[in-house]
Protein backbone atom coordinates (compact mmCIF):
# COMPACT_ATOMS: atom_id res chain seq x y z
CA UNK A 1 0.00 0.00 0.00
CA UNK A 2 0.93 3.81 -0.59
CA UNK A 3 1.19 5.23 3.09
CA UNK A 4 1.70 8.90 4.53
CA UNK A 5 2.41 9.82 7.92
CA UNK A 6 2.27 13.42 7.91
CA UNK A 7 3.01 14.94 11.37
CA UNK A 8 4.18 19.00 12.52
CA UNK A 9 7.62 19.87 11.69
CA UNK A 10 8.21 20.39 15.31
CA UNK A 11 6.44 18.15 16.94
CA UNK A 12 7.93 15.27 19.38
CA UNK A 13 6.29 12.69 16.91
CA UNK A 14 8.96 12.70 14.35
CA UNK A 15 11.31 10.89 15.85
CA UNK A 16 8.66 7.92 16.55
CA UNK A 17 7.63 8.49 12.43
CA UNK A 18 11.10 7.15 11.85
CA UNK A 19 10.09 3.95 13.84
CA UNK A 20 6.91 3.69 11.91
CA UNK A 21 8.61 4.56 8.82
CA UNK A 22 10.83 1.44 9.41
CA UNK A 23 8.26 -0.73 10.44
CA UNK A 24 5.81 -0.11 7.43
CA UNK A 25 8.68 -0.78 4.85
CA UNK A 26 9.69 -3.78 6.40
CA UNK A 27 5.80 -5.34 5.86
CA UNK A 28 6.20 -4.22 2.12
CA UNK A 29 4.47 -0.61 1.87
CA UNK A 30 5.34 2.37 0.06
CA UNK A 31 5.74 5.36 2.57
CA UNK A 32 6.39 9.09 2.70
CA UNK A 33 7.35 11.14 5.87
CA UNK A 34 6.18 14.83 5.12
CA UNK A 35 5.22 17.72 7.53
CA UNK A 36 2.39 20.19 5.38
CA UNK A 37 -1.29 18.87 3.79
CA UNK A 38 -0.20 20.31 0.79
CA UNK A 39 2.42 17.60 0.26
CA UNK A 40 -0.06 15.58 0.15
CA UNK A 41 -0.70 12.93 -3.12
CA UNK A 42 -3.26 10.32 -3.59
CA UNK A 43 -2.81 7.00 -1.78
CA UNK A 44 -4.23 5.02 0.45
CA UNK A 45 -3.35 5.28 4.03
CA UNK A 46 -2.64 9.18 5.71
CA UNK A 47 -1.78 8.38 9.26
CA UNK A 48 -2.32 12.27 10.68
CA UNK A 49 0.09 11.98 14.00
CA UNK A 50 0.64 15.36 16.03
CA UNK A 51 -0.97 17.25 13.01
CA UNK A 52 -2.22 20.39 13.99
CA UNK A 53 -3.07 21.58 10.49
CA UNK A 54 -6.77 22.32 9.74
CA UNK A 55 -6.95 19.33 7.03
CA UNK A 56 -9.95 20.26 4.55
CA UNK A 57 -12.48 17.29 2.63
CA UNK A 58 -10.33 18.20 -0.27
CA UNK A 59 -7.22 16.73 1.33
CA UNK A 60 -9.15 13.90 2.61
CA UNK A 61 -10.43 12.89 -0.36
CA UNK A 62 -6.80 11.99 -1.56
CA UNK A 63 -6.10 8.75 0.36
CA UNK A 64 -8.63 5.73 1.17
CA UNK A 65 -8.29 6.17 4.74
CA UNK A 66 -6.93 9.12 7.14
CA UNK A 67 -6.13 7.70 10.55
CA UNK A 68 -5.60 10.05 13.60
CA UNK A 69 -4.88 8.59 17.22
CA UNK A 70 -5.97 10.43 19.98
CA UNK A 71 -5.22 10.36 23.58
CA UNK A 72 -8.55 9.46 25.43
CA UNK A 73 -11.85 7.44 25.12
CA UNK A 74 -13.17 9.36 22.43
CA UNK A 75 -15.95 10.54 22.18
CA UNK A 76 -14.64 12.08 25.71
CA UNK A 77 -11.54 14.23 26.06
CA UNK A 78 -11.64 15.65 22.33
CA UNK A 79 -9.16 18.64 21.79
CA UNK A 80 -5.84 19.55 22.69
CA UNK A 81 -3.10 17.77 24.87
CA UNK A 82 -5.75 15.23 26.31
CA UNK A 83 -2.36 13.09 27.79
CA UNK A 84 -1.54 15.91 29.57
CA UNK A 85 -4.77 17.00 31.08
CA UNK A 86 -4.81 13.32 32.08
CA UNK A 87 -1.84 13.34 33.81
CA UNK A 88 -2.42 16.48 35.49
CA UNK A 89 -5.75 15.35 36.74
CA UNK A 90 -3.80 12.15 38.57
CA UNK A 91 -4.50 9.70 36.08
CA UNK A 92 -1.51 7.04 35.08
CA UNK A 93 -3.95 5.04 32.52
CA UNK A 94 -4.78 6.93 29.68
CA UNK A 95 -6.98 5.44 27.05
CA UNK A 96 -6.14 5.95 23.11
CA UNK A 97 -8.54 6.03 20.23
CA UNK A 98 -7.78 4.86 16.46
CA UNK A 99 -9.92 6.56 14.53
CA UNK A 100 -10.92 7.72 10.80
CA UNK A 101 -10.16 11.80 10.35
CA UNK A 102 -13.28 13.67 9.24
CA UNK A 103 -14.52 17.45 8.52
CA UNK A 104 -15.43 17.15 12.27
CA UNK A 105 -13.36 17.76 15.21
CA UNK A 106 -12.04 14.14 16.60
CA UNK A 107 -15.29 12.34 15.82
CA UNK A 108 -14.87 10.18 12.99
CA UNK A 109 -15.72 6.43 13.49
CA UNK A 110 -13.41 4.07 15.70
CA UNK A 111 -11.22 1.18 14.57
CA UNK A 112 -8.98 0.05 17.54
CA UNK A 113 -8.68 1.25 20.79
CA UNK A 114 -5.57 0.95 23.86
CA UNK A 115 -4.41 1.89 26.62
CA UNK A 116 -1.12 3.36 27.82
CA UNK A 117 -0.06 2.59 30.77
CA UNK A 118 2.22 4.78 33.15
CA UNK A 119 4.14 4.37 36.42
CA UNK A 120 3.19 8.28 37.65
CA UNK A 121 6.66 9.07 38.14
CA UNK A 122 7.50 9.92 34.11
CA UNK A 123 8.74 13.27 32.92
CA UNK A 124 7.66 14.44 29.88
CA UNK A 125 10.29 12.96 27.84
CA UNK A 126 9.60 9.95 29.39
CA UNK A 127 6.00 9.64 28.93
CA UNK A 128 6.06 10.80 25.27
CA UNK A 129 8.71 7.87 24.31
CA UNK A 130 6.21 5.75 25.64
CA UNK A 131 3.15 7.21 24.08
CA UNK A 132 5.17 7.07 20.87
CA UNK A 133 5.67 3.44 20.51
CA UNK A 134 2.53 2.80 21.93
CA UNK A 135 1.00 5.13 18.74
CA UNK A 136 3.63 3.16 16.40
CA UNK A 137 2.11 -0.29 17.83
CA UNK A 138 -1.83 0.60 17.23
CA UNK A 139 -1.02 2.32 13.61
CA UNK A 140 0.93 -1.45 12.53
CA UNK A 141 -1.63 -3.42 14.03
CA UNK A 142 -4.23 -1.24 11.97
CA UNK A 143 -2.23 -1.99 9.21
CA UNK A 144 -1.96 -5.55 9.80
CA UNK A 145 -6.08 -5.82 10.17
CA UNK A 146 -6.51 -3.42 7.22
CA UNK A 147 -9.81 -4.33 5.67
CA UNK A 148 -10.67 -6.82 8.07
CA UNK A 149 -11.64 -4.43 10.96
CA UNK A 150 -14.61 -1.83 10.87
CA UNK A 151 -15.59 1.06 12.28
CA UNK A 152 -17.76 2.11 15.10
CA UNK A 153 -19.42 5.05 15.44
CA UNK A 154 -18.46 6.93 18.73
CA UNK A 155 -21.28 6.65 21.25
CA UNK A 156 -21.39 8.92 24.27
CA UNK A 157 -21.28 12.47 25.72
CA UNK A 158 -18.58 14.06 24.04
CA UNK A 159 -16.45 16.31 26.24
CA UNK A 160 -13.06 18.87 25.31
CA UNK A 161 -9.91 19.45 26.40
CA UNK A 162 -8.82 23.20 25.50
CA UNK A 163 -5.63 23.99 24.36
CA UNK A 164 -2.80 24.39 27.38
CA UNK A 165 -0.73 27.57 26.77
CA UNK A 166 2.75 28.66 28.40
CA UNK A 167 0.88 30.41 31.23
CA UNK A 168 -0.59 26.89 32.49
CA UNK A 169 2.83 25.91 33.56
CA UNK A 170 2.64 28.08 36.84
CA UNK A 171 3.15 26.86 40.06
CA UNK A 172 2.05 27.80 43.08
CA UNK A 173 4.40 28.89 45.87
CA UNK A 174 2.03 27.84 48.56
CA UNK A 175 1.84 24.83 47.38
CA UNK A 176 4.34 21.70 48.00
CA UNK A 177 5.98 20.17 45.19
CA UNK A 178 4.18 16.51 46.17
CA UNK A 179 0.75 18.52 45.79
CA UNK A 180 2.08 20.43 42.23
CA UNK A 181 4.31 17.23 40.84
CA UNK A 182 2.03 16.10 38.17
CA UNK A 183 1.94 19.69 36.73
CA UNK A 184 6.32 19.51 36.50
CA UNK A 185 5.66 15.86 34.89
CA UNK A 186 3.66 17.59 31.60
CA UNK A 187 6.32 20.78 31.76
CA UNK A 188 8.42 21.47 29.08
CA UNK A 189 11.77 23.21 29.98
CA UNK A 190 12.58 24.47 26.70
CA UNK A 191 9.44 25.45 25.38
CA UNK A 192 7.11 26.38 28.72
CA UNK A 193 9.14 25.50 31.40
CA UNK A 194 7.58 25.41 35.00
CA UNK A 195 7.31 29.29 36.63
CA UNK A 196 6.29 31.51 39.71
CA UNK A 197 6.34 34.36 40.78
CA UNK A 198 7.19 36.51 44.26
CA UNK A 199 6.02 39.80 44.50
CA UNK A 200 6.23 40.65 40.43
CA UNK A 201 9.20 38.61 40.24
CA UNK A 202 9.03 35.53 37.83
CA UNK A 203 11.27 32.78 38.32
CA UNK A 204 11.41 29.58 35.99
CA UNK A 205 12.84 25.74 37.03
CA UNK A 206 14.14 23.07 35.17
CA UNK A 207 13.24 19.13 36.36
CA UNK A 208 15.13 16.36 35.37
CA UNK A 209 14.69 12.94 36.63
CA UNK A 210 18.62 11.88 37.61
CA UNK A 211 18.21 8.32 38.64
Amino acid sequence: MKITILTDKTSWMNKYNIILEQQLKKLGHDVKLIHSKNELGSGDITFFLSCFEIIGENFLKLNKNNIVVHASDLPHGKGWSPTSWQILDGKNDIPLTLFEATNSVDAGDWYIKDTLHLNGYELINEWQEKLGLKIVEMCINYIEQYGLIKGKQQIGEESFYKRRKPEDSELNVDKTIREQFNLLRIVDNEKYPAFFEIENNKYTLEIKHVN
